[in-house]
């Protein structure tokens, strides 16, 4: 038996390993290390054939819902033979990956996940056989490897297929060639990094690239939730929409604001309207007055963030901020019809009218319906929208809890649920999946909750599956740990 033989090449600072039928390339503006990755229960042999679907972001679409139109290949049955591979990373990964299929890779043909661990580093992985083809690491990893100052963030793919753009804790967005990693160009979009953190996904719309900042855990201040709106062709940092101080446009020096913290930090972050391009956030908590200062409110912004659309917060909003309930510790779901569900740490979701809330003059309470959240716990996961031939259904899942609801009359209507605990649910393939943090993924019949099977996985923290050409992938970990290592699970069908 031949075994291939790996040469490393320690050029101008930047590692690069070669392996047999594998052309690499070094790239500029940071560090990109191509090589192969650890291989753990399985491995594939042979050339499989190149898949015929993407997964571009978190949460499927730009709306976020979650929920996948295309086939998987996986059903209720082959989902019972899948095997499992353990892929070692260069960090963790608490966040979700992305998928490209039949991309053009250091001089190959690939079906490819792309991931962004909590230190910043982002990693190609063969999709087919779990081998790292490259992996960009920012500039400044060695100042924050280790430390409190982290990103949660998923890349997003631009429609070309031919680039990602990715997140780090420097407080930069990049777009990285999908070829070889190597940077296109780097955009701050905090003039605080150690303050202001990127935790939530990268978005896209209409050529922008749409980014939300938040704070680290602990809220130290200062800092001041915002959505920056980027153009994807050249980088230009275009518009910045500030939660406190909203008056003043572009990026600012936090400590300049009077107020503090109003984190835009849910899993779905901004939430776009893919007819109008209006974009919907959430902030967290704050000092909110309807006018400057918009702390724990529901804000919808035209496609550029220069104007506020309809915005919303509840009449407690003041003990909100007080008690810590952060309304913004997820993002708005939007259901249709003009109806927006949206939970928070105080354990409630509340069913809103969009047409009660219009204009930038402040609007408090006015809810259409309000009931708790999955486990009556605090919700930090993004729920996901399908809409089947039956109608259209909402599944969420807290630490207490999974539920899925109808909309029905203008109301959610409870059509099953469970005490399994979970993270951001996805349906894919006709198929409800969402991951247990303590180490497991659930797979259910979505109308009927009936459990089909579950996955083995590690323990996890916000991490989410993707299901695509006939593979799941699922990161493991928790970016609380502060590790440099990690691992991602990819299971596929034999």
């Amino acid at each position: 038996m031949l075994y291939p033989i790996r040469f490393v090449v320690h050029l101008f600072g930047v590692e690069i390993v070669t392996i047999p039928l594998v052309v690499l390339a070094a790239c500029s503006s940071g560090n990109t290390t191509a090589g192969a990755a650890s291989r753990g229960d399985s491995t594939k042999t042979g050339a499989p054939a190149t898949g015929s679907h993407d997964w571009t972001r978190f949460g499927w679409d730009a709306g976020r819902s979650s929920a996948s139109a295309d086939s998987t290949g996986i059903d209720s049955s082959s989902i019972l033979g899948l095997t499992r591979q353990r892929v070692t990373l260069d960090g963790t990964v608490d966040a979700s990956p992305i998928y490209l299929h039949g991309v053009k890779l250091n001089g190959g043909t690939h079906d490819v996940f792309f991931v962004t661990t909590t230190y910043g580093k982002t990693e190609a992985i063969d999709a087919n056989d779990g081998t790292v083809l490259w992996r960009f690491t920012p500039p400044g990893y060695v100042s924050f490897a280790g430390s409190y100052q982290i990103t949660n963030s998923t890349p997003v793919a631009d429609p070309s297929r031919e680039f990602i753009y990715a997140a780090s804790p420097d407080g930069s967005v990049r777009k990285l060639a999908v070829a070889d990693g190597h940077v296109v160009w780097q955009t701050p979009i905090t003039l605080l990094p150690s303050r202001e953190k990127i935790a939530s996904p990268l978005n896209f719309d209409r050529g922008h690239v749409i980014a939300v900042t938040g704070g680290y855990v602990g809220d130290a201040p200062p800092y001041q939730g915002h959505v920056a709106i980027l153009d994807a062709a050249s980088g230009t940092l275009l518009h910045v929409w500030n939660s406190l101080c909203s008056d003043r446009a572009g990026l600012i020096t936090p400590s300049s604001c009077a107020q503090t913290r109003s984190a835009i930090w849910g899993r779905s972050a901004a939430v776009v309207d893919t007819t109008s391009g209006d974009i919907f956030v959430t902030t967290g908590n704050a000092l909110w007055d309807g006018r400057t200062f918009w702390g724990d409110a529901v804000i919808e912004l035209d496609p550029n963030a220069t104007t506020i659309v309809a915005n919303y917060t509840p009449v407690n909003t003041n003990s909100l901020n007080d008690s810590d309930g952060d309304l913004g510790s997820t993002a708005p779901v939007l259901l249709g019809g003009g109806l927006i569900a949206q939970g928070g740490k105080d354990a409630s979701i509340r069913l809103l009218d969009r047409s009660r809330f219009l204009g930038a003059a402040p609007h408090q309470g006015n809810e259409t319906q309000v009931i708790p959240t999955p486990g009556s716990q605090a919700m930090f996961t993004a729920p996901a929208l399908w809409r089947a031939p039956s109608g259209t259904w909402m599944f969420a899942a807290d630490g207490g809890g999974t539920t899925a609801w109808t909309v029905s009359g203008g109301r959610l209507v409870s059509a099953w649920q469970n005490a399994n605990a979970g993270t951001s649910p996805v349906v894919a393939g006709g198929l409800l999946y969402v991951y247990d943090p303590a180490g497991a993924l659930r797979v259910y019949q979505p109308t009927t909750g009936r459990l089909i099977t579950r996955l083995s996985a590690g323990s996890g923290h916000w991490n989410s599956p993707i299901v695509v050409d006939g593979k799941i992938a699922l990161p493991e970990g928790s970016a609380n740990d502060h590790s440099t290592s990690g691992v991602l699970d990819i299971f596929r069908l034999p």
